[in-house]
C-alpha cells in the first residue's frame, strides 16, 4: 500500500504533495480552505500591484543632484516614540541648514493631529517640512509609496545644497527608504480579505499556526498578534508556492537600495523608566488636549479607516463606541505607546552603523555630541 497522509480536512492525500523543503503547504491550504480563506480550486481573484519603490516608472524619473565629491550627506534621526527626535531635529536644522524629511506612517494624514504628536505648527515654522499631511486618511501610504517620497525629497534638499534630516520612528518606512523593499508576489485582494474575515472570527494566532506549517522561521520572527504582517507572510507564502523567507532570500539582489548620499544614523535611547514616564504624560495630554473630539471628526469624515487603528486613536474609538470610559482609554494608550516603544527599540537595533545616544533628544548634552558628529561627517566618509 502506498504511504498516505490525511490533510486536515479529513481527504487522503499522497504524503509528499504539496511539500516544499519541510513546509507543508498540503495541510496549511486545507486549514484555509476549510474556514474559507482560500478560495477554492479554479476560482479568480483580483489583484493588484505590488508596491515595491523599483517596480514604478515614477522613481526611475526622480531627478539625481548634481553634486561634487563627496556625496550628499543624509542624517538620519531613530528611536522611539517621545524620545525627543522632533526637538533635535529642529535645533539640528537650525544649525545646519536642514530640512525635516517625517519618516511616521502617522503623521502622512491630514487631521491626525493630537495622536501622531506631529510638529506643531510653530514648530514647522522654524524648518521646512516634508511628508506630514501629504493624504487623507482613507488613502492608504504604504511603504513603497512613502519611499518614492521620501527619495524625491531627499533629491529636492541636496539640490539646494540643504541637509535633509529623515526624523521618525516607522522602521518600515526608514527601511524601505534606505534598503528598498524585496519584489514580492502580487497582492491578492480576494484572499487578504478572506484572511481578515478568518482571523476575526478565529483569532490572530489561527493565522500565525497556518504561517508556522508555511515558514515556521518567518513565524519565528511575526508575533501571534501582528495580523497585517500574518496576512501578509501567508499571502505571499500561498502567492509564490513557497516560504516567505525563501523569496526574500531569492530578492536580495532586486531591492532597490538607496544610492548617491552618504547616510549617517544618531539613534536616541533614553533610560527606559524616564521613557515610560514621559510617554505615560504625552499620552495623557493627548486626551486632554481633545483626542476623543479629534477622532469623533474623522470618524465623521472617513469611516473606520485603516488609519484610525494606530495607537491612541484606537483608544480613543473605544470611547466613543462606548466600550471604555476614558480614564481605562488613556491606561490602555499608555500601555500601548511603552509597548510600541520597546519594539522600535528592537527593530532599529538592527540598523547598521548608529550612533547611539543614552538620554533625550532635547538634552543640551546630546546637541552638542550630535553636533559634532555631524560637523566631522559634513565633508568625508562618515565616521
Amino acid at each position: 500500500m502506498r504511504n498516505q497522509d490525511h490533510s486536515a480536512s479529513g481527504e487522503i492525500a499522497p504524503k509528499n504533495t504539496g511539500r516544499v523543503k519541510g513546509h507543508d503547504f498540503s495541510r496549511a491550504d486545507a486549514l484555509l480552505k476549510m474556514n474559507g480563506a482560500l478560495a477554492p480550486e479554479g476560482s479568480s481573484s483580483t489583484s493588484t500591484a505590488h508596491d515595491h519603490p523599483a517596480a514604478h516608472s515614477g522613481l526611475s524619473k526622480i531627478p539625481k543632484p548634481v553634486h561634487a565629491r563627496p556625496s550628499p550627506l543624509v542624517l538620519i534621526l531613530l528611536g522611539p516614540t517621545g524620545s525627543g527626535k522632533t526637538a533635535l531635529s529642529l535645533e539640528l536644522a537650525d544649525r545646519f541648514a536642514g530640512e525635516i524629511v517625517s519618516c511616521d506612517s502617522v503623521a502622512v494624514y491630514r487631521g491626525m493631529d493630537l495622536g501622531s504628536a506631529k510638529p506643531s505648527p510653530e514648530e514647522r515654522s522654524r524648518a521646512p517640512h516634508h511628508l506630514i499631511d501629504v493624504a487623507d486618511p482613507d488613502e492608504p501610504m504604504t511603504a513603497g509609496a512613502y519611499s518614492r517620497a521620501a527619495r524625491a525629497a531627499l533629491a529636492d534638499i541636496t539640490a539646494r545644497a540643504h541637509l535633509p534630516i529623515v526624523t521618525g520612528g516607522t522602521g518600515l518606512y526608514l527601511r524601505a527608504l534606505t534598503e528598498g523593499l524585496f519584489a514580492g508576489p502580487q497582492r491578492d485582494e480576494d484572499l487578504r480579505k478572506r484572511l481578515r474575515a478568518s482571523a476575526t472570527k478565529h483569532g490572530s494566532s489561527w493565522l500565525h499556526r497556518i504561517l508556522t506549517r508555511l515558514d515556521p522561521s518567518t513565524a519565528d520572527r511575526i508575533h501571534a498578534n501582528d495580523t497585517p504582517k500574518l496576512i501578509r507572510a501567508v499571502e505571499v507564502c500561498l502567492a509564490g508556492r513557497r516560504p516567505m523567507s525563501a523569496v526574500f532570500a531569492s530578492q536580495d539582489e532586486a531591492r532597490d537600495p538607496l544610492t548617491g548620499y552618504r547616510l549617517l544614523r544618531i539613534g536616541l535611547n533614553p533610560p527606559r523608566q524616564a521613557l515610560y514616564e514621559h510617554l505615560n504624560r504625552r499620552c495623557a495630554e493627548m486626551f486632554a488636549a481633545g483626542l476623543v473630539e479629534e477622532a469623533r471628526r474623522l470618524l465623521a469624515c472617513y469611516g473606520r479607516v485603516k488609519a484610525l487603528d494606530s495607537l491612541g486613536y484606537r483608544q480613543a474609538l473605544s470611547v466613543i463606541d462606548g466600550e471604555a470610559d476614558l480614564p481605562a482609554a488613556v491606561a490602555a494608550a499608555q500601555q500601548g505607546h511603552r509597548n510600541y516603544a520597546k519594539r522600535q527599540l528592537t527593530w532599529f537595533r538592527r540598523e547598521p552603523d548608529v550612533h547611539w545616544i543614552e538620554a533625550f533628544g532635547d538634552d543640551p548634552a546630546t546637541l552638542a555630541t550630535v553636533k559634532q558628529i555631524v560637523e566631522a561627517s559634513q565633508c568625508g566618509p562618515t565616521p
